[in-house]
């Protein structure tokens, strides 16, 4: 399905992006793996059935992005699909949030999916690509999320700027949307379910009891649930798909 076709994944060395990049792998593409640690990068890339090759990149800095997108072009060669994963999440009460914690998310978050989007526009438009970018947002995207007001606002971005770069972009064939997973089973969740615990005064099988209990298909997320909306969102079946934010959520939330 993706023979031919290089995919470049953004916080693929864990997670979600781990499940996108070797999904992306059984059906032949060629997956180029980021991750701020080069290690769980190189880890995924060998865990791929098709070659594979892995980077470090900081999403937050415009000039790695470059360096590294520009590296992947001469080394492996045109990408035509970019997945901008990359993510980072933490969880306060408003009156207690830092100005640290919102920077944080909102430069990875945000800031990430504005910047590895503009490199890759620039990439496809001046070699005449029609590439497909898909970006993570999430639940919290849709309907803002207690203990994480700041996250949430980060994705809530994230739709709003997949949109207007799809609408940009349209006339050149370019395609642009985002997902929104739900409670997904990431090491990422791991350290929620802790703080949360914490926070509200629960237990940790109280807390993971909740998040199925609002989940109509009564069972927690796994990455593989949201890396096959990707590539669905990355192949020719939703060729008259832009600017569109997919929930991947077992029902949490349906509209």
């Amino acid at each position: 399905m993706f023979k031919n076709k290089i995919v470049i994944v953004t916080g693929g060395g864990n997670g979600i992006g781990k499940s996108i990049s070797k999904k992306f792998s059984e059906l032949n593409a060629t997956v180029c793996v980021t991750d701020l640690n080069l290690d769980d990068a190189k880890k995924t890339a060998s865990e791929c059935k098709n070659k594979s090759y892995y980077f470090k990149l900081d999403v937050t800095k415009k000039n790695e992005i470059k360096k590294i997108f520009s590296k992947i072009n001469a080394i492996v060669g045109n990408y035509n699909i970019l997945v901008s994963n990359a993510g980072v999440s933490s969880m306060n009460k408003i009156e207690d949030l830092t100005e640290d914690e919102w920077d944080h998310n909102f430069n990875v978050n945000t800031k990430g999916v504005f910047l590895t989007n503009q490199e890759a526009i620039v990439h496809f438009k001046k070699n005449n690509i029609e590439g497909r970018i898909v970006n993570t947002a999430s639940l919290a995207a849709k309907v803002g999320a207690p203990l994480l007001s700041h996250y949430s606002a980060s994705k809530f971005a994230v739709i709003g700027f997949t949109q207007s770069a799809a609408r940009e972009t349209a006339k050149f064939g370019i395609r642009i949307n985002a997902v929104c997973p739900g409670f997904v089973k990431t090491s990422m969740q791991e350290r929620e379910i802790e703080w949360e615990s914490k926070i509200r005064s629960m237990t940790k099988n109280e807390v993971i009891d909740e998040y199925i209990s609002q989940t109509p298909l009564g069972r927690l997320e796994e990455p593989d649930d949201v890396a096959k909306v990707v590539l669905f969102l990355a192949g020719s079946s939703s060729d008259f798909m832009t600017g569109q934010a997919i929930n991947v959520t077992g029902g949490v939330y349906m509209t």
